[in-house]
């Protein structure tokens, strides 16, 4: 006996997802009911909600932040999924990062944890390691956070020149260092050391001082003033 596809229109009225936002809030919905409300529609053979579903257990592994990093195309490949749709879901997780980055304004830096709440929702989900420098004036206000390179932190990579040269472009009293591990867990390397220590030094001939080395992990952080590792 053939199965029956059941459609969200075959529903009760308070558990469509649209109905179930507007009377209970967002926050009432599943990520699978979040997403459908996005898609719209579903296909001949599948409800909405199912496709929902269907796209969330391809990233199963990652979960929702695999999604941050796709392309249209990418997404367009899933069954179901068109251009549209695929739109339509990026356009929404865009939304949502500026969102947090704006969330995340720090208008003065008097800690690690305020470099790390301002840098957080910019690198969290990064797949590749993003070293930026935070630029300060001399009342620790914030002037800019440029990225600096991609890839491995390595004294190759990172250069003083490039540092240093947007300190001075941006006439900054002083300086953090920052940058990501795509892995979650933001123990400092004996390379991440080597660098900021590096940095430290060319600091102090350009009287320009590097205040620290933030590593962000997730939704984690280290300091490396903290931990003793500037010098």
């Amino acid at each position: 006996m053939a199965q029956t596809t059941i459609m969200v229109r075959d529903l009760p009225i308070e558990e469509r997802p649209r109905e179930k936002l507007v009377n209970y809030g967002a926050e009432a919905l599943s990520n699978a009911e979040l997403l459908a409300i996005l898609l719209r529609t579903g296909t001949r053979e599948e409800s909405v909600l199912r496709l929902a579903e269907r796209v969330l257990s391809c990233y199963k592994e990652r979960g929702l932040s695999a999604i941050v990093h796709m392309s249209v195309e990418e997404l367009s490949e899933i069954p179901g999924l068109g251009q549209a749709k695929a739109a339509a879901i990026l356009a929404a997780v865009e939304l949502g990062r500026r969102l947090a980055v704006a969330e995340a304004r720090v208008e003065i830096i008097h800690g690690p944890e305020d470099v790390a709440h301002y840098a957080m929702p910019r690198f969290r989900h990064e797949c590749k390691e993003h070293f930026a420098v935070m630029l300060l004036n001399t009342k620790n206000h914030i002037l800019a956070m440029p990225e600096i390179s991609q890839g491995s932190l390595t004294a190759s990579v990172v250069h003083p020149r490039e540092v240093f040269e947007a300190a001075v472009r941006h006439a900054a009293a002083s300086m953090i260092l920052l940058h990501n591990h795509p892995s979650g867990d933001p123990s400092p390397s004996r390379e991440d050391i080597a660098v900021t220590r590096r940095m430290v030094q060319a600091g102090e001939i350009m009287d320009i001082p590097v205040l620290d080395h933030i590593i962000i992990g997730g939704s984690s952080f280290v300091s490396l003033k903290e931990k003793g590792l500037l010098s």
